[in-house]
C-alpha cells in the first residue's frame, strides 16, 4: 500500500487514496514532472551571471522557453483538477468550499514561510540575527500557485458541475477580456504594459506596501503580484478544460487530434491578441496566457500520443510503442517521478538551498565568505577557458539529478507527500 505523508490534497496531483482511483494518464504525470523539473533546472544556475539565453527570463516584453515553465505547471494544476473536483461533485458545497480554503490556505502559507526561511540572517557583524517581518515579501510562486488554484477550483466548482464547461469557458474568457481592459482603462494611458504604467504595481505597493514587493526591477514591483495573479485564475481554468476533455474521452488519436486543434487555435488567438496586448509574464498578460496554454496543450497532446495511444491500442501501433520505449521512454521514467511528488520536491531544493547557505567560511585564497554550494561550483564547474555558461549549466544539472535520486527513491517506496 502506497505510504502518503498527507495534510491535505495536492492540487498539482491526480491521486486522492480515500476515493475511488480514477482513469489515470500517465502523461499528465511526465507533463507536470517535466515542468517541476524545468522549474528546479532555471531557479539554479551556477551563477545568475552566466546563464544561457534560453534558460534567461525575457527583460519584458517576449517570452523565452524559460517563461513557459511557470504556466505550464499552473495549467497541470488545472489538468489535475479536472479529476480532483469530479471526484467532489457528490459532495456537499460546505465540504467543497472547505477543501478549496484549505488547501489554498496552506499552499500560501507554504510559500510564504519559503520566502521567510531560514528566518535568521548573517547581518554585517558577522552575527545571526532575526529576520524582520516588515520587509519581508509576500507573495511568490507558491503563493500564485495557491491563489490561482483557489479562484479556479472555486468558480469550477459554481459553473462546472457535473462536467459542464460552457459556464467555465466563459467565465474564463471574461477574465481574461476584463483584465486587457482593466490594464488598458486603469493603466498609464502613455504605456499601460510598462513597468511602471502597469496598473497592478499601485494596486500593489497600495495593497501590500512597498516593502512587501519583489525588489529585483530596481523598484518595488511583484512579478507574482496579487492584481497579475487574476489571469493566473484563467490559466488553471484551461488546464482543467483540457484535462476534463483528457478523462472524458478515449486514449486515442481522435483525443490528441482534438487535443492539437484546440493548441494551434489558443496560438493562433495569442499572436491575434499580442499585436495589441503584448507577451508578457512579469505582469501575465492575456496573450500570454493563451499562448502559454497553447503549446502546453500541444506538448501534453504530443506526451499522450506517445505513451497513451500505443498503450491503449498496442495491436495498430506496435511500432510506435516500441519506439517510444527505446527512444523516449527513459526521459518520461525519469520525469515521471518529480511529477508524483512535484511540490515537496520543489519546496525541498528550496529549502536545501536555503539551508546550506547558512554555513559559511572564508576560503584561504579569499577574505569573501562562501558556502557549500557556492564552493561546489567554484571547485568543480568553474573552469579556465571554457564558456562559463557551461559550467553553470552542468552545474544546474548535477543539482537536478541529485533531486531526481530522491523522488525517485520516495517513488520506488510509494511515499507520495500531498499538500
Amino acid at each position: 500500500m502506497d505510504q502518503h505523508v498527507s495534510a491535505t490534497e495536492d492540487p498539482a496531483s491526480a491521486e486522492e487514496p480515500a476515493a475511488p482511483k480514477p482513469l489515470r494518464f500517465r502523461s499528465l504525470d511526465v507533463f507536470r514532472g517535466a515542468s517541476v523539473a524545468l522549474m528546479i533546472l532555471v531557479n539554479n544556475p551556477g551563477t545568475w551571471s552566466a546563464m544561457y539565453p534560453p534558460l534567461q527570463h525575457a527583460q519584458w516584453h517576449g517570452c523565452t522557453p524559460t517563461d513557459l515553465v511557470f504556466p505550464f505547471f499552473l495549467f497541470a494544476v488545472g489538468n489535475a483538477l479536472a479529476f480532483v473536483m469530479d471526484r467532489m461533485r457528490d459532495a456537499s458545497g460546505w465540504v467543497v468550499v472547505k477543501r478549496i480554503l484549505l488547501r489554498t490556505a496552506l499552499i500560501f502559507a507554504i510559500g510564504f514561510l519559503l520566502g521567510y526561511f531560514p528566518f535568521v540572517y548573517w547581518d554585517s557583524a558577522g552575527e545571526l540575527a532575526w529576520k524582520s517581518f516588515e520587509d519581508r515579501r509576500i507573495f511568490g510562486v507558491l503563493q500564485r500557485i495557491a491563489l490561482s488554484y483557489g479562484g479556479a477550483a472555486t468558480l469550477i466548482w459554481l459553473l462546472g458541475r457535473e462536467g459542464k464547461t460552457r459556464g467555465v469557458l466563459i467565465a474564463t474568457g471574461l477574465i481574461l477580456v476584463g483584465y486587457w481592459i482593466a490594464c488598458l482603462l486603469l493603466g498609464d494611458p502613455a504605456d499601460p504594459y510598462s513597468l511602471e504604467g502597469f496598473v497592478g504595481t499601485q494596486i500593489d505597493r497600495t495593497l501590500l506596501g512597498e516593502k512587501h514587493l519583489y525588489h529585483g526591477e530596481g523598484v518595488p514591483f511583484d512579478p507574482e503580484g496579487l492584481f497579475s495573479t487574476i489571469p493566473g485564475i484563467a490559466q488553471v481554468m484551461i488546464g482543467w478544460w483540457v484535462g476534463q476533455t483528457m478523462m472524458r474521452s478515449e486514449k486515442n488519436l481522435a483525443l490528441v487530434g482534438r487535443l492539437m486543434i484546440v493548441g494551434v487555435h489558443l496560438l493562433l488567438l495569442a499572436y491575434l491578441w499580442q499585436l495589441t496586448f503584448p507577451l508578457n509574464k512579469k505582469i501575465w498578460t492575456s496573450s500570454f496566457v493563451l499562448h502559454t496554454c497553447g503549446l502546453a496543450t500541444l506538448v501534453l497532446s504530443a506526451i499522450l500520443y506517445w505513451i497513451e495511444v500505443p498503450k491503449s491500442d498496442p495491436h495498430n501501433f506496435p511500432r510506435l510503442a516500441a519506439v517510444t520505449e527505446r527512444l523516449l521512454g527513459w526521459l518520461f521514467r525519469f520525469f515521471e517521478v518529480f511529477g508524483k511528488n512535484p511540490l515537496f520536491i520543489f519546496v525541498f531544493s528550496a529549502v536545501v538551498v536555503k539551508t546550506l547557505a547558512m554555513f559559511r567560511w572564508h576560503p584561504a585564497d579569499s577574505d569573501r565568505w562562501t558556502s557549500p554550494l557556492p564552493w561546489f561550483y567554484s571547485n568543480f564547474f568553474r573552469w579556465d577557458d571554457v564558456d562559463p555558461r557551461l559550467g553553470s549549466f552542468l552545474y544546474s544539472v548535477c543539482l537536478l539529478i541529485l533531486y531526481w535520486l530522491i523522488v525517485w527513491w520516495m517513488d520506488r517506496r510509494k511515499i507520495y507527500v500531498k499538500v
